[in-house]
């Protein structure tokens, strides 16, 4: 291993570690941070609910209910409020009129007493009025000091009022500034009013909206303080309990019975300073472990090299017995190719030995069989009235020499090479006159074959009789075939596809044996054993197709019939002028 390689795989466990130790230290912090939520929302909870029912108990004292009805003493009313407040251990307490004026409190024989002031404004009496109890949090409009307000609605014979406690939470802040604990408690619009943190106080925990900022002004809630222009702690709202601040973590709950939240901060200097030193060491330990491994791997190059000489030689010679072998197949193959040229030449040779000698055997054969033929029918002329077997003789020698002149025929075809002249043909014609030309020989096997024409023209560029040539030498091979068996069949189509002419000749004779499939249309090879096939009636098809750009196609299994597929290109579409 390279030191670049070393010094990479180094960098990069050391950036898994510091991942994956950065994400336990967040979660470990996580569950601290909820740990500390739980208490703090507690000891929020325990302190405001330690005063929540005094409001209404308060105020069903008579003297409280005879002050608001204006038919008692409000000296007794300020009395018994002082009285209970420290009792209780509130603030203060005080009542308020349905106008909103204080008419009693607790301090009303103290400087800035709240006898007399409008409290209308506030949401704690709006609310109390409306719903029945109110709670809310502000500094002191009279007093300037801050405190959270918990207010219940007096009924009295269609007179309202409200009853009203003040606490003092500030307390609970000197304990957590005490206690160095990072905690801070926020109002149901995110304002932070009190904090372990003396920057945090009356700051936002993300932008207020300014319909949210009027109502506060309105409601004078954090008078003084300059809320419109205090820097929000969170750049982007929380996500869900989580927020993340710079350099620091949070995590924020909800006070039960208030609208109140809490958030409890984390610094993550100390978690960022434990990743970096698991880094750190992780980066060491890879290295240390990159050097031992250089270490063995430079000890087993030494012993290498030692044996390398000798791995070479064997090396060595096993090339050069496989190149030995190679150049012995290769020059096998070449006499495989060899003879195989040689063979094919032969035959080539041989065939266009066959084609003259075809050439030499027609001219030498036909003019002496017409003349045979010539002379028996003269012969037969001549015969007596009563002489019977002679014409069945002269018949006979008739037929035979019709036959050789068929031979001859097809040898003449197949060894000459005629000039080809194309037209166009509608192939539906020269397939019924095929057709046509077989049915003796239909009749005889006892089938009749069945013929499918399209009803549009289908043309080729061909020769008409050519074509009625190739279908009738294949209609002949099937009719020989289905010769013999049980219902036998025979089908001819016509049909278009991709833009070529397709011929089918289908029969349900005997078939070709896979052997025999590959040659039956080379010359002279037939599959016939009654000795009348020259096996040149495919093969001269074949030539004729291919004349016309053309192929044939044979398909055939033994005892499931032969099916001989022709395709010529169709002629191409007549230009209007």
């Amino acid at each position: 291993m390279t030191l670049f390689r070393a010094l990479l795989l180094a960098g990069l466990v050391a950036a898994l570690v510091w991942t994956v130790a950065q994400s336990r230290a967040i979660a470990t912090a996580r569950q601290e941070l909820d740990q500390t939520l739980l208490l703090t929302t507690r000891a929020v909870q325990a302190e405001i609910d330690r005063l929540r029912a005094l409001p209404a108990v308060a105020a069903e004292d008579a003297r409280v209910r005879s002050a608001l009805s204006a038919s008692g003493s409000l000296l007794d009313a300020n009395r018994y409020l002082e009285t209970v407040a420290n009792h209780a251990g509130a603030d203060e307490l005080f009542l308020i009129d349905s106008t909103g004026r204080t008419i009693a409190a607790s301090n009303w024989n103290q400087p800035g007493s709240f006898l007399g002031q409008n409290y209308a404004f506030r949401p704690y009496f709006k609310d109390a009025l409306a719903t029945g109890q109110g709670q809310f949090y502000a500094i002191g409009v009279t007093t300037g000091i801050p405190g959270y307000f918990l207010s219940a609605r007096v009924d009295l014979d269609g007179t309202q009022g409200v009853m009203v406690v003040k606490l003092d939470l500030r307390p609970l802040q000197e304990t957590w500034r005490a206690a160095e604990a990072d905690v801070a408690l926020a109002d149901e619009h995110g304002v932070v009013f009190l904090s372990a943190r003396p920057d945090w106080q009356y700051r936002p925990l993300q932008p207020l909206a300014p319909d949210v900022l009027a109502r506060l002004q309105a409601a004078r809630v954090y008078e003084g303080v300059g809320l419109d222009q205090a820097a929000p702690l969170f750049s982007a709202p929380p996500d869900g309990p989580d927020a993340r601040g710079d350099g620091w973590i949070a995590r924020i709950g909800q006070v039960p019975g208030t609208l109140g939240r809490v958030i409890a901060v984390r610094p993550l200097g100390g978690v960022q300073l434990a990743a970096i030193g698991w880094a750190a060491l992780a980066a060491l330990a890879t290295l240390a472990v990159a050097a031992t491994l250089k270490g063995i791997e430079q000890r087993r190059q030494i012993v290498a090299m030692r044996l390398s000489q000798s791995e070479r030689l064997e090396a060595m010679v096993i090339d050069r017995t496989a190149d030995l072998a190679r150049e012995v197949e290769a020059r096998k193959q070449v006499e495989t190719d060899l003879r195989a040229t040689q063979e094919a030449l032969i035959h080539t040779e041989k065939m266009a030995a066959m084609g003259r000698m075809s050439a030499a055997i027609v001219h030498e054969i036909s003019q002496p069989l017409a003349a045979m033929e010539a002379t028996l029918a003269a012969a037969e002329m001549g015969i007596k009235p009563d002489d019977t077997r002679t014409p069945e003789r002269i018949g006979k020698a008739r037929d035979m020499i019709r036959r050789m002149q068929r031979t001859t025929k097809h040898l003449k075809s197949f060894a000459r090479k005629d000039t080809v002249h194309l037209s166009r043909v509608d192939l539906r014609a020269p397939l019924r006159s095929a057709l046509d030309l077989v049915l003796p020989r239909a009749r005889a096997v006892g089938v009749t074959p069945a013929l499918h024409l399209p009803e549009h023209p289908v043309t080729v560029m061909a020769g008409t009789v050519r074509i009625e040539q190739v279908v009738a030498n294949l209609l002949l091979n099937a009719l020989d075939a289905v010769e013999g068996i049980a219902q036998p069949g025979i089908e001819v189509s016509l049909s278009v596809d991709e833009g070529d002419a397709t011929i089918v000749v289908r029969d349900s004779g005997t078939g070709i044996s896979e052997a025999d499939l590959p040659r039956v249309s080379e010359p002279f090879f037939s599959t016939k054993h009654s000795g009348e096939g020259l096996g040149l009636g495919l093969a001269i098809c074949k030539v004729i197709l291919a004349d016309f750009g053309g192929t044939l196609d044979i398909r055939s299994q033994e005892a499931q019939g032969t099916e001989v597929t022709v395709t010529l290109p169709r002629a191409p579409q007549e230009s209007l002028s």
